[in-house]
């Protein structure tokens, strides 16, 4: 009985210490982990206390946004994962045109030209300018790569090492699945300047990249690079990268101007009256790109069904839209092709003009023909 005991205490101990480990860890990870992200000053925070839409060190949506989930909601989830008759990944082997970095360095046509790397990451080429938006371009959108999904494609169009030198990048917010650690690391030495909503820039610095080549924009703020004309508009959902900064950045969409082209990046949003707003103020747009994935009835509030989609492009006054935040990883319990699926149906029911590109395959805003193509379920 005496060994007994010895035993029990012995294996006691040795739990007791792998649990204390265990927290350390976690502790350690959370606090000092780089991808993380920054924090702010006690100054940065006073000088968002005088915004209209930061109370109580957090920034606040324009309209009520109800983002907590009862008990019953997380059964639902729960019943939801378990259904093995949605398929959540794609079966088929995801087209990826390359793209060569000396004909992007090279690339001077009137012509404003569009590259999508997948969910809402692309590569704009403007009146002579290299513009990257919201350039999540690694593998996992999450603190570690061993942490979230992975992306659908085994390659990108081009590796960020391969990029030419880029004049300007935008981020939408501050979440795994549009800012990634990595890619800043490889970038930010080729980059003249980031555009980003108020607060997201600790991140960048954290990071490395030097304070004179971040630009902070509060919603409706306008900005001049050269004769390029952006615009942070509203977008209605939240941020935060770790345990405890939850909405201590601003989340935005953006307004891309020329004398001869007018783009709008919609980021991650819920619909909402600012998509009438911003098609009041600065529509019509030649171009939309959308927010259409990752949603849930259960956060509707901050992703919009796709019929939702389809309504705020024609709040917005879009021309062409294209149905973004989808095709790269799985971020939510619908079937990957839903996203699409339910957009395209809407769109022709409300005679919408849309385009979906496959990944990698240039996109010349004044011929959209070519890019109305059904890649995912031709391609096996």
């Amino acid at each position: 009985m005496r060994k007994f005991f010895s035993l029990l205490k012995m294996l006691t101990y040795i739990l007791l210490s792998f649990l204390v480990l265990l927290i350390l860890a976690g502790t350690l990870f959370l606090n000092f982990y780089p991808s993380f992200g920054g924090n702010h000053s006690a100054e940065e925070k006073a000088t968002f206390a005088e915004k209209a839409n930061y109370k109580k060190g957090k920034f606040l949506n324009e309209v009520a946004t109800d983002m907590s989930f009862s008990f019953s909601d997380i059964l639902t989830l729960i019943g939801e994962y378990r259904r093995k008759d949605v398929q959540r990944k794609p079966d088929i082997i995801i087209p990826v045109n390359k793209i060569d970095s000396l004909e992007i360095a090279s690339y001077s046509d009137t012509v404003p030209r569009m590259t999508w790397f997948g969910h809402s990451a692309f590569l704009l080429e403007i009146d002579n300018k290299k513009i990257l938006i919201d350039p999540m371009l690694g593998e996992s959108p999450a603190p570690h790569p061993m942490l979230g999904t992975k992306r659908y494609t085994k390659e990108l169009p081009i590796e960020i090492a391969k990029l030419p030198h880029i004049d300007v990048v935008i981020f939408s917010h501050d979440h795994y699945d549009h800012l990634d650690y990595e890619s800043i690391l490889l970038l930010k030495e080729k980059v003249n300047h980031f555009y980003v909503p108020l607060g997201l820039g600790a991140h960048l610095i954290a990071w490395g990249v030097n304070s004179s080549k971040i630009h902070e924009l509060d919603w409706w703020e306008e900005i001049n690079h050269e004769d390029l004309h952006l615009a942070c508009t509203p977008a209605r959902h939240f941020s935060g990268r770790g345990v405890f900064n939850r909405e201590s950045t601003l989340w935005a969409s953006w307004v891309i101007q020329t004398k001869s082209f007018n783009i709008f990046f919609s980021g991650d949003s819920g619909y909402g009256p600012h998509f009438k707003e911003i098609g009041a103020k600065y529509g019509a747009f030649d171009f939309a790109m959308i927010e259409c994935g990752q949603y849930n009835e259960l956060w509707a509030d901050i992703h919009m069904m796709p019929e939702e989609s389809v309504q705020a492009c024609l709040d917005l006054t879009a021309k062409t839209a294209m149905p973004i935040h989808w095709g790269a990883f799985t971020l939510a319990l619908h079937a990957w092709t839903d996203p699409i699926t339910r957009f395209l149906k809407k769109a022709m029911e409300k005679q919408l003009p849309y385009i979906t590109p496959e990944i990698g395959k240039p996109i010349l805003l004044n011929d959209f023909a070519i890019h109305k193509t059904n890649w995912w379920v031709t391609n096996k």
